[in-house]
């Protein structure tokens, strides 16, 4: 697995953050949402998804990963 932490512009409330983290299960990728600091932690089989897809995933809900 995989590790990578992204700068994520436009979350502020709870739905902001299982909009993304249900993206990114669609993609068998684990992540965890500071809205805070804007942060999203991914967790990922590469064999499985690649960080392209995961910042497109989080793109077409409305954010804009930095």
């Amino acid at each position: 697995m995989i590790k990578e932490t992204l700068r994520v512009e436009g979350m502020s409330c709870n739905h902001c953050a299982n909009a993304v983290t249900g993206a990114l299960k669609e993609l068998a990728a684990e992540a965890t949402v500071d809205l805070k600091a804007g942060m999203v932690t991914v967790a990922y089989d590469e064999s499985r998804a690649n960080m392209e897809q995961i910042k497109a995933a989080i793109e077409e809900q409305g954010y804009d990963v930095i």
